[in-house]
């Protein structure tokens, strides 16, 4: 049995075989997608989980701007819920745009979809809130246009943790990547001697 296994893999290690885009991330098929991370929406979040997924933000935020990853923003009905939290949007590098929207999903606007065309993104790194709302709508109707969605658990949240699953279980049935940030971030540099490795490494200690 022992022979046998080894064998399997060997052949698993062998084969030609193209990495999936829902599984395997790279720097150069992946977009951030941030997702009405705005104050006073923030404000109605459970604390402690707000100030965590603001945390992950942040270092995703950072990580990408390292690995030259393109960068979007989401406001929900900014009028209303406020603009972008501040600790976030500091971090932005100069030029990523923010896209304002009255519906729940962002998946079908034009200023999102132009900007995807623009860079060749398929793949989705995506983070924000409310996950069963907002989130959730976003991903279901990317999944159902193509895109491969990798949603950050730690990084997306809800009012209530009930709310949360709900929304995690439903993107995970609908064919999206449930995540979290160091997943991703370790993924896409694939190794410890990447140029970007100790940077990273630090960003979440």
């Amino acid at each position: 049995m022992k022979s046998e296994i080894l064998e399997w893999h060997a052949e698993l290690d062998s084969a030609d075989v193209e990495p999936h885009p829902a599984y395997t991330l790279y720097p150069g098929s992946v977009a951030l997608l941030v997702i009405d991370m705005q104050e006073r929406l923030g404000a109605a979040m459970p604390e402690k989980v707000w100030k965590k997924s603001v945390e992950n933000t942040r270092r995703l935020i950072d990580s990408a701007s390292l690995l030259e990853i393109p960068i979007l923003l989401t406001e929900q009905y900014p009028k209303g819920l406020g603009p972008t939290v501040p600790v976030v949007k500091e971090r932005l590098p100069e030029g990523v745009q923010i896209v304002e929207k009255m519906d729940f999903s962002c998946a079908h606007l034009p200023a999102v979809r132009e900007f995807l065309g623009a860079h060749r993104r398929r793949q989705l790194v995506i983070v924000g809130q409310e996950t069963h709302v907002c989130v959730f709508q976003s991903v279901r109707h990317f999944v159902e246009r193509g895109w491969f969605c990798h949603v950050v658990s730690d990084a997306v949240l809800s009012r209530s943790i009930e709310n949360w699953r709900i929304g995690l279980r439903l993107m995970d049935g609908a064919g999206a990547t449930i995540t979290s940030t160091e997943t991703v971030l370790f993924d896409l540099v694939k190794n410890a001697e990447h140029p970007s490795f100790k940077a990273i490494s630090r960003s979440v200690r």
